[in-house]
């Protein structure tokens, strides 16, 4: 049976960091022309930033070329083969207690979520982590996962290189940026003198979170994740998880909540309809659909994908400035990734995680058994008697994801789980999909000051998405969100709206301890 838990509450950690508001009128259209906002994109970003506007009286138009909101956290039916119903999406995704503008955005309407207590690790040769039981203070927090993991010893915590180490506790935003986005993280590990297979079990995990790889990821975004996670909060390593497809448990809600007659403003959803350029003019931009359609929007929220927003500013050339299109122009999308979910005729064993992380085991990168969380999957298997099993292949190399070897990248997917779940090797699949990819932000060394930012040359055009720069600790989805609460303030401030108060883990490293020795390490090494 599937436990659902509200975890949406207060935040923990004391010392996290608040963002005041500006002041302003909570409802701008109250006294005078109800001001009108196009949002590009239904992901997290472009849903919090039409949230932002719509809760202080905008007419937002929210523009989605799917057929669903969430974007990369959407969620959709589809028929197996049988004719049967089951849903469907991009796959696993983790709501941290971190995410704080996130959790915002989920408040709106009341979305439970459902606490997931471990997550483990494995690697090659059964090595075995675990985030259950860590105390949640830094730098203990770090110090016990180090110090209990199979891949690294007390020895280890001895040999690492102190000074080589020093940014990963003194973790400053953007400074942490102009320190070392221009190294790749699987060099600045190496620095460090991690232990290779600790650097596989934990780290690489992590990394490939971003769907890249550690030797093509940015070093800063390395050092950022470990101060998000680890150093920098206290709220603890165990996540959350929505309890049923991501299009009923969450974004259903919250769109009934932005057109219900609560929500100060009026929203409207165009979905299925993508947009194909932005044409300034003398009193706001007009925005042209590939329906043909036209609206004559006051302000535009350009949350669209990296793709997307490239197409979009390249077929919109009075845009911007030439130095921020060619920003635009640079922004890159990450390796492609896979997603495989298996409708299998029998379960698996009862003992098995319900989310496993895998390390240097390619091109695996983690195993979700979906029917132990996700209600759709377990009403599913308790009728079939079967289970939902769900692979990921994250940063998936050039070689395995070109089109004429995906099928044997998938194959190699399937031998993985039944290695390390030998029970269903045994298992008939009564359906099958798998969802390629490529379509994630780039996090590559140097990327980080070319990024462009939410604001633009244009004061009635704003960009989000967690592709778009923020100098705040916030990674992922929090990016993605936060991007959004700014795009809306920032509009909101030129209508005289109040804004929206944020949220984010401590901007700097937090522990004295920690930060004297590597002042220290500094100083003498």
């Amino acid at each position: 049976m599937i436990n659902h838990e509200p975890t949406l509450g207060e935040a923990r950690d004391r010392r996290r960091v608040h963002y005041p508001a500006a002041a302003g009128r909570l409802d701008v259209g109250r006294t005078g022309a109800t001001p009108r906002a196009v949002v590009v994109g239904a992901g997290i970003a472009g849903l919090a930033a039409a949230t932002g506007l719509a809760e202080r009286g905008f007419h937002v138009d929210v523009i989605e070329r799917e057929r669903y909101l969430g974007g990369r956290v959407g969620g959709w039916t589809q028929r197996l083969h049988d004719g049967g119903r089951v849903a469907m999406n991009r796959g696993f995704h983790a709501f941290f207690a971190q995410y704080y503008n996130l959790r915002k955005l989920l408040s709106r309407a009341d979305i439970r979520l459902h606490r997931l207590r471990d997550y483990p690790l494995i690697d090659d040769r059964g090595r075995r982590d675990t985030f259950r039981g860590l105390p949640r203070t830094p730098p203990w927090n770090a110090l016990a996962f180090a110090l209990r993991s199979p891949t690294f010893g007390l020895r280890d915590l001895f040999r690492l290189d102190a000074r080589a180490a020093e940014p990963l506790v003194t973790v400053s935003v953007p400074g942490i940026y102009e320190r070392l986005d221009d190294l790749d993280a699987e060099t600045f590990l190496r620095a460090i003198n991690f232990p290779d297979a600790a650097r596989h079990l934990a780290f690489e995990v992590f990394s490939r979170s971003f769907f890249i790889e550690p030797h093509r990821m940015s070093a800063a975004e390395l050092a950022m994740m470990f101060h998000i996670y680890f150093l920098g909060s206290s709220e603890g390593l165990i996540f959350d998880v929505a309890p049923d497809n991501f299009d009923v448990s969450v974004w259903e809600p919250l769109a009934r909540y932005l057109t219900s007659a609560g929500c100060p403003g009026r929203v409207e959803f165009h979905l299925d309809t993508s947009v194909e350029r932005i044409e300034p003019e003398a009193t706001g931009l007009r925005v042209i659909d590939d329906t043909g359609g036209e609206i004559a929007a006051d302000a535009v929220v350009l949350a669209a994908d990296i793709a997307g927003l490239r197409r979009i500013v390249a077929a919109s050339p009075d845009l911007g400035d030439a130095e921020w299109r060619s920003r635009i122009g640079a922004l890159a999308t990450a390796p492609p990734f896979a997603v495989r979910r298996l409708w299998l005729d029998r379960p698996v064993r009862a003992d098995r995680s319900s989310f496993l992380g895998t390390g240097n085991l390619d091109p695996l990168d983690n195993i979700s058994v979906l029917n132990r969380y996700e209600r759709n999957a377990a009403d599913w298997a308790g009728r079939t008697g079967g289970s939902v099993v769900e692979l990921h292949a994250y940063a998936v190399s050039d070689a395995d994801s070109r089109p004429g070897v995906r099928a044997d990248t998938e194959q190699r997917m399937l031998a993985r789980l039944h290695q390390i779940y030998p029970e269903t090797a045994a298992a008939h699949i009564v359906g099958q999909t798998t969802l390629w990819r490529q379509d994630c932000p780039r996090f590559a060394p140097g990327d980080f000051a070319r990024r462009p930012g939410v604001i633009t040359p244009d004061s009635r055009l704003v960009l989000a998405g967690d592709g778009i720069r923020v100098d705040l600790p916030v990674a992922l989805m929090e990016r993605a969100a936060t991007t959004g609460w700014l795009a809306a303030n920032t509009l909101l401030a030129r209508w005289g709206g109040a804004g929206h108060d944020l949220h984010s883990v401590p901007a700097d490293g937090r522990s004295k301890v920690l930060r004297r020795a590597a002042n220290l390490g500094r100083r003498f090494g």
